[in-house]
């Protein structure tokens, strides 16, 4: 008898777990939080480490989950990071095991983290701009997340990727200088358009930046071709910069929705799985898994929440309802 898979009632397998740590962060970025914060998640309804190992672990032995990223808020603030890594780096089969942060931090956990085994890193890296940093991210921690994206490629997690909002107004007009600095140093930077999923519900669709006007302005000074290679699941279509091998990638998740071929499941930091990202119900394995419940029947909740997965976001639709979690709460 075949193993249960993570299958959606449109055909789609979920592969790619995003777990997210904490709701916590270090920085206020515009697109995601307010400068004064948000009532964190209380700390008895989060996850322990041994549980989010038990769940991922269901995920990856029982589910067919063969890639796994923790996100948060922001991981690096996790006490338990490093222990968690190593567990699940341990399971077979093996998952590729990955961390979306603003790197802040990054500096001293990057050969840790390594050590622990983790691949690879995305960082999130919205401008180069000293003043531009402090506007979107109401800190001044340019230089810490700069040293952490340095540090990661020095410990080996490569190809370091780079995650880019450009904000209409603040460094929207980066984009070019942006890719400059991760030609120059070999990351791969990856746009993505703002989504609804503001703290505030202040995000408006005519003030977003899409994908068609940063193509523009990178086309003003760079030669861009369409990536031969597939992008399969992908989020990014992806560019060769002047000819290749370089890359650049647009992630149009609002103007350009890749819906179709989505293979994401996510775990909130309080144990609840969300079949979308924009999705408006959660399924709790937490209180399942502290009554008692074996793997199997976790294992089997968590097939029943993908297969009502919707086929596609439905920011378009009229009836669309932004989620009552922020990106912060739900992990990126």
């Amino acid at each position: 008898m075949s193993s249960p898979r993570l299958r959606d009632r449109h055909g789609r397998v979920a592969t790619d777990l995003r777990v997210s740590l904490t709701d916590r962060c270090n920085l206020r970025c515009t697109y995601c939080m307010p400068e004064a914060g948000l009532p964190w998640l209380p700390k008895p309804t989060m996850l322990t480490d041994d549980e989010v190992i038990r769940l991922v672990g269901i995920a990856v032995t029982r589910l067919g989950v063969t890639e796994v990223r923790f996100t948060g808020g922001e991981p690096l603030l996790r006490p338990g990071l490093r222990s968690i890594i190593d567990a699940v780096t341990d399971l077979e089969p093996r998952p590729e095991v990955s961390l979306t942060t603003n790197a802040i931090g990054l500096e001293r956990l990057a050969v840790p983290l390594v050590e622990a085994g983790l691949d690879r890193v995305n960082v999130s890296l919205d401008t180069i701009d000293r003043d531009s940093f402090k506007e979107l991210a109401k800190r001044d921690r340019l230089d810490q997340t700069l040293n952490g994206i340095k540090a990661a490629s020095a410990a080996g997690l490569a190809p370091v990727k780079l995650n880019t909002v450009l904000m209409r107004g603040i460094n929207d007009d980066e984009a070019p200088a942006l890719l400059r600095y991760a030609l120059a140093h070999d990351y791969q930077l990856r746009f993505i358009e703002q989504m609804p999923l503001d703290a505030g519900g202040t995000w408006r669709r005519d003030q977003m930046v899409t994908a068609a006007e940063i193509l523009e302005a990178l086309r003003a000074e760079f030669d861009l071709t369409p990536d031969p290679a597939h992008r399969g699941s992908a989020p990014a279509e992806t560019w060769l910069v002047d000819g290749g091998p370089a890359k650049v990638g647009v992630i149009g998740s609002v103007t350009r929705p890749f819906c179709g071929d989505c293979d994401r499941t996510r775990l909130t930091a309080d144990g609840q799985v969300r079949n979308c990202l924009f999705a408006t119900g959660e399924t709790d394995l937490r209180d399942l898994a502290r009554s008692g419940a074996g793997d199997e029947e976790i294992a089997a909740r968590w097939c029943e929440a993908m297969w009502g997965k919707k086929p596609g976001h439905g920011i378009d639709d009229p009836s669309f309802l932004q989620p009552s979690r922020p990106m912060s709460a739900i992990g990126g």
